[in-house]
Formats: structure tokens, sequence, C-alpha cells
């Protein structure tokens, strides 16, 4: 059984409402520093989650061996569309948020893409449910998913939407689905989103095509191998209608140079069938 780390960050207001909204919903133990329950511990730190480098060593150095972490979290956009998002973490390029520059963390597919199809079948009101793109820190050494509440001010303090956020977590197993990672579109990724609730895949790392925007081709093939090995896949699902013809060749190229399946809906199964 896969062991989860949950992570609040005290100066955040939707993190401790969704570490709260987590106590509400299920019985867990306490130590005084770790809260428990079957397969998941949720720690607290005082500071802001994006710069809490190696969090993972900390709590395995206080006893607890996770497999994976989920960030609890608050996301700011400009639009200020209500919005509850998860993506994976790491920087393809610098690190203005956290992390390391040029590295990505470790994805979980299955953990984040179950997580956003348990939020698509609720109810979310005037939530938006969405994927995020791969950007910000920390860095940690295990698989790692942030899951927010966005998009300012107006929204992080909703306890209804905590709760949303927190019934999704404690809903996960664990599925046999396939990894892909994907690879153009914007920032919120609505292609991937789609696909992860229609079809038997999991997302991981999603490059956006901002970040390869004016990059070379040996950039572009360095953020394509580090996205698919730490999404644990050999598949990309490259989203052509989101470029034009010229940039999808360039990408279909890079990913064929990394020995890389390039994958569309149609070799996919339907979820249900």
């Amino acid at each position: 059984m896969r062991h989860r780390l949950l992570l609040c960050s005290e100066p955040d207001i939707a993190s401790v409402n969704i570490r709260d909204a987590l106590i509400a919903a299920a019985k867990w133990e306490s130590d005084g520093k770790f809260l428990y329950r079957g397969d998941m511990t949720m720690m607290t730190v005082p500071d802001i989650h994006i710069y809490a480098d190696n969090a993972d060593r900390d709590a395995k150095d206080a006893g607890i061996d996770a497999d994976e972490m989920i960030f609890l979290s608050r996301h700011r956009a400009a639009s200020g569309i209500p919005t509850l998002t998860v993506h994976p973490i790491g920087n393809f390029h610098g690190a203005d948020l956290g992390g390391r520059p040029g590295t990505l963390v470790n994805a979980s597919p299955g953990t984040m893409t179950d997580i956003l199809r348990n939020l698509l079948s609720t109810d979310t009101g005037p939530f938006k449910v969405s994927f995020e793109v791969t950007h910000h820190g920390p860095f940690v050494s295990i698989p790692a998913t942030f899951v927010e509440i966005g998009s300012d001010e107006t929204q992080w303090g909703n306890k209804e939407a905590a709760g949303m956020l927190a019934d999704a977590v404690l809903k996960l197993g664990d599925n046999d689905h396939e990894n892909a990672i994907g690879i153009g579109g914007g920032h919120y990724a609505p292609r991937f989103t789609e696909v992860a609730q229609k079809y038997r895949l999991n997302i991981g790392h999603m490059i956006p095509e901002y970040a390869f925007k004016g990059s070379d081709d040996d950039d572009l093939i360095r953020m394509i191998t580090e996205s698919a090995e730490k999404s644990f896949t050999k598949m990309a699902y490259v989203h052509k209608r989101s470029m034009k013809a010229e940039t999808a060749r360039r990408v279909l190229n890079a990913v064929a140079s990394c020995n890389l399946e390039a994958i569309s809906s149609e070799d996919l199964d339907v979820i249900g069938n």
C-alpha cells in the first residue's frame, strides 16, 4: 500500500482549511507532531510550502517513510476565477517560485489524475476543475502533487472548496492506467484535463508551449526526456491542435528523438468501456 505524506503550510489559509476539512471528514490519530490515518500521514510546516525543500527528508528523519507527497495549497491567478487545480511540480528553467532551476520533481500521475477525476465527478458549484502544467517548487525526492484552491483571496477561505479537495484526497485508491506526459497548450491544460476525464490514462508532467517557445531543440529534448523519466512513462500525448503545424512537427520529432511513443485519443480506451 502506498504511503502518502500530506503537507499543510501554516501561513496559507487555503492549506489550513483543507487540512481542517480532512480532520473533520475522517478520524486521525495524533502524536503531537503528525496526524495519522491509514495510509496517510499529515504534517504542518511553519513556512510557505513552495520553499519547503526536502520536507520529505525532514519527515523521514522523524520516522515517516512516505512514498509520495500531496501539498495542500492556495492558487493565485489574475483572472480571479474560482478554480480547483492539481499539478506536478518542478521547474523547466528558472526557479522564481521555489525548487531547483531546470529540475523536475517526480510526478504522481495516478494520484494526481485520480484527484482530478474525483473532483470532476463532484458538483463543485462555481469552481472550475483543471490540471495546471508543471511549475514551481519545492524540491523533494519523492513523487509529489499540489492540490489547490484558487484563484484569489476571495476563494482561499472558502471552506466548501476545502471540503471538496479533502474528499477528493480521501477517496484516493490506486489505478493501473498507463502514464503519459503532456506537451502543448497553455497553463491550465484543458485538453489534458479532458483526456484524463474520458480515457484510461494518467497524466504526469505537462510541458506548455510557452515553456519551449524560443528554446532550441536540445533544450526541448531535455525537457521531454526529464518529464518522461520523472513521470515513469515512455509515452507523450502531444496536443497538436494547440500548435502551429511547424511547431507540432518539431515536437513530434523531438518526442521520437527521445524514444517515446507519441499518442492521441484514438490510441486510448474510454473509461467505463
